[in-house]
């Protein structure tokens, strides 16, 4: 069995690789693209915004994990998460085509559901209301059309993560950790925010038993804790599994979106790029994502970590010297 993995060099990627690699032995091969140019032993340089033109020896035998996205919101151009993740959608399904291929996992996002305050499942409506959210829903239906056209034999997993956590991350949670660590960190507007999120580890496991177990068809599942926990349980769990303090000081919202806009404002004008401090990503982190987990967490898939268990995993695996 082949494990053809797009996005081979991002955060995800490489923990899917590795898991591969540690789960399974010969003569499975791991076989791993990005459009990154960095220093990453075994992956190749690839742009699925283009035709993909691989050789891969029975390459029928194959899953494709597709991981491959422009994803930061803000802080990309809008026509880049269009060409990344809808040219990328079709070139992948291409090539799954040309090659006899009957497996794709894709990972999507939560951008679809839109923002706004309801609790949302797999059956909610997406309402997409960025880029990036068109873009990946769009990409979800592309890799329909793609199974449709054989739906005895193909079999499609599409999974909707919430914050992806863990170690070299360099996001969200680190960031929090970060601040909490230096005692920068204030509730902004509100303690009772939803963020759903996974850790990473749960994450590539799922990736990789659900495209082994699931039979051909169509299923979609959000990665994320059942509940989802607000940010108020994210800092004291995590202020648990450090030994940081946990905040205590709230912001009120008006108050952060007029200094936040204040600061990018001034930032532009001086022609600094402030980092972090963008009016949108604000915004963000005072709405919710009250996405249900409920759907995986009745499954044969459930997460095996508990938040606490994430982030103490996360602590160990970095020498209990922090989350990085």
């Amino acid at each position: 069995m082949n494990h053809i993995i797009f996005g081979g060099s991002g955060f995800i990627g490489t923990h899917l690789k590795r898991y591969i690699n540690e789960t399974l032995a010969l003569p499975d091969q791991v076989y791993s693209y990005d459009i990154r140019k960095k220093v990453s032993d075994g992956f190749t340089e690839l742009d699925i915004r283009k035709a993909i033109s691989v050789n891969i020896p029975d390459a029928a035998n194959s899953i494709i994990y597709n991981l491959a996205a422009v994803h930061t919101t803000p802080g990309h151009p809008d026509h880049e998460y269009f060409e990344a993740n809808i040219y990328g959608a079709q070139n992948v399904c291409d090539f799954a085509r040309k090659n006899n291929i009957e497996t794709i996992v894709f990972t999507s996002s939560i951008a679809p559901y839109g923002a706004s305050e309801e609790y949302k499942t797999e059956d909610t409506l997406p309402m997409p209301n960025t880029p990036y959210g068109i873009s990946k829903l769009t990409a979800e239906y592309i890799h329909k059309l793609w199974q449709a056209e054989n739906p005895a034999k193909r079999k499609l997993i599409i999974v909707r993560p919430g914050v992806v956590f863990g170690k070299q991350e360099g996001g969200n949670f680190t960031r929090l950790y970060e601040s909490m660590k230096k005692g920068f960190f204030f509730y902004p507007g509100r303690k009772d925010t939803i963020k759903a999120s996974v850790y990473v580890k749960d994450v590539v496991r799922i990736l990789f038993e659900t495209a082994q177990k699931e039979l051909p068809g169509v299923v979609t599942f959000n990665l994320t804790y059942f509940p989802a926990p607000t940010i108020e349980r994210i800092c004291e769990t995590m202020a648990e599994a450090t030994g940081v303090k946990a905040p205590k000081v709230l912001v009120p919202g008006w108050a952060l979106k007029s200094a936040a806009r204040s600061a990018y404002t001034g930032g532009r004008l001086l022609g600094k790029k402030i980092a972090g401090i963008h009016p949108d990503r604000v915004k963000k982190l005072m709405i919710s994502t009250n996405i249900s987990g409920e759907k995986l967490s009745q499954s044969p898939y459930h997460l095996q970590f508990t938040l606490k268990e994430a982030l103490l995993d996360w602590f160990e695996d970095c020498g209990r010297n922090g989350l990085y």
